[in-house]
């Protein structure tokens, strides 16, 4: 089991899919870099055998905002028990770069007390079938609520206008879990993952489209609290008999 420091101010947020190739730690980096721009650092753990997320982070330049890093696939081969994530005091948001092949069994150890759960997918139809069977066993066996509004789906390397892309499309509205932000297919990543950044500290030129996907991502991700609050008043007013339908409040309908 891996466990968070019990912090109200820290946010986890768990990046999944059991299938590899899907994007994971391209959007747990990149979202890692975005928050190391605004401050305080984020860490990143980085749980893969391959260790690509730590990899990023050693390529970073030292003049960029800083990233905590920890690897923790060794600790979790070797513990038969719990694996304590020890987290800088300035730490406000924990990314979790999880590796392919998780079992079932896994699920709800690291997912029990995240935020936020993160799954990229590709639009092939291998990885919309292995996508269904994990979506359905994290609602199962870990018992997440779609009502928590804690989970949403970013389909990766997409090319709009294609067949892949529309059957992707609606294979993620079907599972009635929000689609967040949809990432192109494009070279933009690529190059800043060879260097340790993050999309939007390439030039501006080239990553303006990529960039605001990204920002939508962490809009989602900021909305955390409001998202709790949410579900919360919706679930409360599912059990009063003859309620009205409400339509939850965003955090751009408070402002």
């Amino acid at each position: 089991m891996l466990i968070a420091p019990d912090r109200d101010n820290l946010h986890k947020i768990v990046v999944l899919n059991p299938k590899g190739g899907s994007g994971k730690t391209t959007l747990a980096t990149n979202i890692a870099a975005c928050y190391a721009t605004r401050g305080p650092a984020p860490t990143l753990v980085d749980c893969d055998p391959q260790g690509f997320s730590m990899r990023w982070l050693e390529k970073r330049p030292s003049h960029l905002p800083r990233i905590h890093g920890i690897s923790a696939c060794q600790e979790m081969v070797r513990s038969t028990g719990t694996v304590y994530v020890q987290t800088e005091p300035d730490t406000e948001n924990l990314i979790i770069d999880m590796p392919a092949g998780i079992s079932p069994d896994e699920l709800f150890d690291v997912t029990y007390d995240a935020g936020s759960i993160l799954i990229p997918v590709l639009p092939s139809d291998i990885d919309v079938f292995c996508a269904s069977r994990f979506i359905a066993e994290l609602l199962l066996v870990s018992q997440i609520d779609r009502r928590d509004c804690q989970l949403a789906v970013v389909p990766n390397r997409t090319r709009q206008n294609t067949k892949s892309y529309q059957m992707l499309m609606r294979f993620l509205t079907s599972l009635r879990i929000p689609i967040i932000s949809v990432l192109r297919d494009t070279q933009n990543f690529v190059h800043a993952a060879a260097q340790g950044l993050g999309i939007h500290e390439l030039p501006v030129h080239k990553t303006k489209k990529d960039v605001a996907q990204m920002e939508l991502i962490i809009d989602w991700l900021d909305q955390r609290r409001m998202r709790r609050l949410d579900a919360l008043i919706s679930t409360h007013f599912e059990h009063l008999e003859g309620a009205p339908i409400l339509t939850p409040l965003r955090g751009k309908d408070l402002r």
